[in-house]
């Protein structure tokens, strides 16, 4: 019996430290209750935790990536869509986690579905498509501020995917098909109103000068007579061009009815 009783000791003894060792990672935390009531965080590394007074709950420091689930989101000009997007999440507070949220992974996930229907349903369906960058910052700031309080730092949000109908596809495309007919039409505009400009430039600067007029309207004959065309054309001949022709004519008579 003496001898069982040393053996006994020892077994007990090696008992509790193996219950009262606890190797924690690089990437947990130990939050340590004592006797119920918060005592401390400790880790990483080997410690110590008395079996029966002090408890120890692990946290996982590393950052979670959490799909949210699809979202119907009728959006500020009423076009109902189905939206998708994944949340990238952390603790920076062990304690908080712990003591301040129940389930910090739902209520997390709970908090993003929410909170994205709410902030995409005050956008219109151009925003969603062509302004995501913007819509993550601010669901993500959103969810940071709301989830501060648990420990939890939300570092990122993206939305993956904006599901449309088929009738909406179509609409979508008909208003780009007419949105590309439209710069078409201002670009042939633009470059008519260039050129009638070009146009008034020239014109008045042939206005100041007949010479310039009457050789631009004999290079056009020119032009024209060497054309291969079997076509009769009829050209009419501006009166300015045979006007200083007429006038010799008139002083040669004048001179010689009067000698």
């Amino acid at each position: 019996m003496l001898f069982e009783l040393p053996v006994l000791i020892t077994a007990a003894i090696a008992f509790f430290l193996f219950s009262a060792i606890k190797i924690l990672r690089e990437y947990e935390r130990g939050v340590i209750f004592l006797l119920g009531r918060f005592w401390k965080v400790k880790g990483p590394g080997l410690i110590i935790v008395i079996p029966g007074i002090q408890k120890m709950v692990r946290v996982d420091l590393r950052t979670i990536v959490m799909d949210v689930p699809t979202q119907d989101v009728i959006s500020r000009d009423n076009v109902s869509v189905k939206v998708s997007a994944v949340i990238y999440f952390r603790v920076i507070d062990p304690e908080k986690s712990i003591i301040q949220i129940e389930n910090r992974v739902e209520a997390t996930s709970q908090l993003a579905q929410t909170t994205l229907r709410s902030v995409l349903g005050q956008h219109e369906l151009d925003d969603m498509l062509a302004e995501r960058e913007k819509l993550n910052a601010d669901i993500q700031k959103i969810l940071d501020q709301n989830t501060e309080s648990w420990g939890i730092k939300v570092s990122n949000v993206e939305i993956k995917h904006v599901d449309l109908d088929e009738s909406m596809i179509r609409a979508i495309a008909a208003q780009a098909e007419a949105e590309r007919a439209r710069r078409a039409k201002i670009i042939h505009a633009e470059g008519e109103f260039q050129a009638s400009q070009k146009l008034a430039d020239a014109a008045h600067i042939l206005a100041g000068q007949p010479q310039a007029l009457q050789l631009r309207y004999l290079q056009t004959l020119t032009e024209i007579s060497s054309e291969r065309n079997t076509s009769t054309i009829i050209f009419p001949l501006p009166i300015d061009l045979v006007e200083p022709i007429f006038k010799e004519i008139r002083a040669r008579r004048s001179s010689e009815e009067n000698p």
